[in-house]
């Protein structure tokens, strides 16, 4: 009978390959689905050498067996590694940045902030002027509530202004202001809170005794226990609320003409 060329050692193919009968006592060794090779030697086909193995430009081609592989988009895109889509991170709530700023993607996962003209601060909290600010902040929104009733706008100015704002809670239980607007001196109660041609920081305060006001009084200051006073009465709670035309600065009580 004749000799069976592939029936011993898989008739001397490679072990990734399939040895075929041809004529009696010859055979052809073909190799297996994801392997090359001339059948005595065949090697892995690796798909990701070739065109990144189909998978986008943007992602990382793996092998995981002959011939097959899985495409993974790089850090930085989304998608299913066959379509990788560049991630703006500017798109989803500004990047992070502040409303009043400008998001700039700049490379992969970063971003640059940078506040919008008319505003300062680093991006991610710009600021206004001062009489914006008073009114996006709770702490001096009734300040600003009282401003806009009486149609102050002394500070939307260029300035610079240095304001010593009393807060919210305090302009809303001391009785007395309601007294002052039936009599009419509420504007006059709220310029003595507002200082002209300077912005004055906290460290700035430590140095001055006096300053006049914008109502033309003067308010005296004082440094009483490692925080300071104004007219020996009002304590300085939260200072140096920069905004591009000044300063704010929250006090405890009302300063009175």
């Amino acid at each position: 009978s004749a000799i069976d060329a592939c029936g011993s050692s898989n008739g001397g193919c490679s072990a990734q390959a399939e040895c075929r009968r041809t004529t009696p006592g010859n055979r052809v060794c073909v190799c297996s689905p994801g392997y090359t090779g001339d059948g005595i030697v065949c090697m892995e086909i690796n798909p990701c050498l070739v065109n990144n193995g189909g998978c986008d430009r943007n992602a990382e081609c793996t092998q995981i067996g002959p011939n097959q592989a899985v495409c993974n988009c790089l850090k930085g895109y989304s998608g299913d590694g066959k379509t990788c889509t560049y991630i703006s991170l500017c798109l989803q709530n500004n990047g992070g940045c502040s409303e009043f700023a400008i998001c700039n993607d700049t490379e992969l996962t970063e971003r640059t902030c940078t506040c919008k003209p008319k505003y300062v601060g680093d991006g991610f909290n710009c600021r206004g002027n001062i009489f914006q600010e008073l009114q996006r902040n709770s702490n001096t929104s009734r300040f600003y509530f009282h401003l806009e009733t009486l149609s102050i706008r002394d500070i939307t100015g260029p300035g610079p202004f240095t304001l010593f704002v009393p807060h919210t809670d305090i302009l809303n239980s001391d009785p007395r202001v309601k007294d002052w607007i039936a009599k009419g001196v509420m504007a006059q109660v709220l310029r003595y809170h507002m200082v002209s041609c300077a912005s004055l920081l906290y460290k700035d305060l430590t140095a001055i005794t006096n300053i006049t006001s914008l109502h033309g009084d003067l308010i005296h200051i004082s440094l009483s226990q490692n925080s300071l006073v104004l007219n020996n009465k009002a304590e300085i709670i939260l200072s140096d609320a920069v905004g591009t035309n000044g300063v704010i600065h929250v006090i405890n009580q009302i300063l009175v003409p």
